[in-house]
């Protein structure tokens, strides 16, 4: 048991954990602004995706900053601000790939765009989770 204790409490664990916690719920957001845009707004869907990546992207920032990496989070404005570029970019190069793999389970796997959306956004997740943690928070 004391192996176990410890691999869960690990700050790496309770990182990934939060990460998580964070993920899934930027992740309900996400497809919620993208039905919204999609079957209300009537806009493409690769278009609409990209618009509601982008606005968990920072949603994101500012729940991880405060909560999940918070021993090494952004405290001044200053480094705030550059936090919020350096996830902007981490996060940015992952819009393609979830982008591209959504538009590839919908149009070649027949699956419908919400379902495919929250599977891409699962890999890209874990493409953004390494990366963030090493670059955005330097951990």
């Amino acid at each position: 048991m004391w192996l176990l204790d410890v691999l869960l409490e690990h700050p790496s664990a309770v990182r990934l954990r939060r990460f998580f916690i964070v993920g899934c719920g930027a992740a309900g957001v996400q497809t919620g602004l993208l039905w919204t845009f999609v079957d209300v707004l009537g806009i493409w869907y690769i278009p609409a995706a990209m618009v509601a990546i982008e606005i968990t992207i920072i949603l994101q920032y500012f729940v991880n900053n405060s909560w999940t990496f918070r021993p090494s989070g952004h405290s001044t404005l200053r480094s705030y601000a550059h936090g919020l570029v350096k996830t902007n970019v981490v996060r940015g190069t992952a819009i393609p790939l979830q982008t591209g793999l959504l538009y590839a389970f919908v149009e070649w796997l027949g699956l419908l765009y919400l379902v495919a959306n929250l599977v891409a956004i699962f890999f890209s997740g874990l493409y953004r989770y390494y990366l963030d943690s090493r670059w955005t928070w330097r951990i």
